[in-house]
């Protein structure tokens, strides 16, 4: 799952590329809009709505993709070599005069009227770098099932908008809470500042090229894909293992050390790393 700073990312590129620009080339390689021709509209620009992207058209039309795991919207120059993959996962083509922006695995690729753009988004909660951010709403959505584990409702977009599995597994980090402890356990004082906290650390990392959340030199994550190295707190090795509903688990980094609250259960899967993975 992308964060959100890697989609606001998106977004910008393709808005600097395309926006106030007339299409000389339109292609979408999905069957229910293989017949879609916007040659000559002039894109209006992108915008980001927690992971999803909006991309607007002259006459009231949208294309909404998602980029779940694997998608991507790479922007080329004319004579540029397209780089983002084989021919066969491209499933959207936007061109310029100038520029060509080429969606790569786009797992969410459809079209709405711009006036009903929230069929495709108004389930979504506060964004976190939108101008609808409102920490006390995200705070009593988050609230809202107490029983429910920290990291689960973090993750969930109709709580706040734009939280990943890395910045859900270094947010519990930096509050001292184990992804597995029930929200509404968490003590007030560290719950108050979450939203916050989650906010300044997406937008500290939306115009980096290398996402960093511990403000170190050596180290740009504190948890996430450092199993089973040790803490930079504390050295204890941190530890991983998978979080969800079983149909889309995910692995889940933290210090049993620096962070209370009960671990996985019996159920879950351990997984443990032997080699190191990249901290981004």
């Amino acid at each position: 799952m992308p964060e959100g700073d890697t989609v606001w990312q998106a977004a910008r590129r393709l808005h600097d590329a395309l926006a106030g620009q007339v299409l000389t080339r339109s292609d979408f390689r999905v069957p229910k809009y293989a017949t879609v021709d916007l040659t000559g509209r002039t894109v209006l620009g992108t915008t980001p709505r927690g992971k999803h992207l909006l991309t607007r058209f002259e006459g009231g039309l949208t294309l909404h993709t998602h980029l779940r795991m694997e998608g991507a919207w790479k922007v080329y120059g004319s004579a540029e070599r397209w780089k983002g993959g084989p021919a066969h996962q491209i499933r959207a083509i936007l061109g310029t005069v100038d520029r060509t922006a080429v969606g790569y695995r786009l797992q969410v690729l459809e079209f709405l009227r711009t006036g009903e753009e929230e069929r495709a988004v108004g389930h979504l909660g506060p964004d976190l770098l939108g101008p609808d951010w409102n920490p006390d709403r995200a705070l009593a959505n988050l609230l809202a099932d107490p029983a429910r584990p920290l990291g689960e409702a973090l993750l969930d977009q109709r709580n706040l908008a734009g939280i990943g599995n890395i910045y859900k597994s270094e947010l519990c980090f930096l509050i001292g809470a184990t992804p597995w402890l029930p929200v509404g356990a968490l003590p007030a004082d560290r719950a108050a500042i979450l939203p916050g906290l989650a906010r300044r650390l997406l937008e500290a990392n939306r115009d980096r090229p290398v996402r960093r959340t511990t403000g170190l030199r050596d180290h740009d994550l504190f948890v996430y894909g450092r199993a089973p190295r040790p803490c930079l707190r504390c050295q204890t090795p941190i530890l991983v293992a998978d979080q969800g509903d079983g149909s889309r688990e995910r692995p889940t980094y933290w210090c049993p050390a620096c962070q209370t609250g009960p671990a996985p259960g019996p159920g879950s899967r351990r997984v443990r790393e032997t080699r190191p993975r990249p901290s981004n």
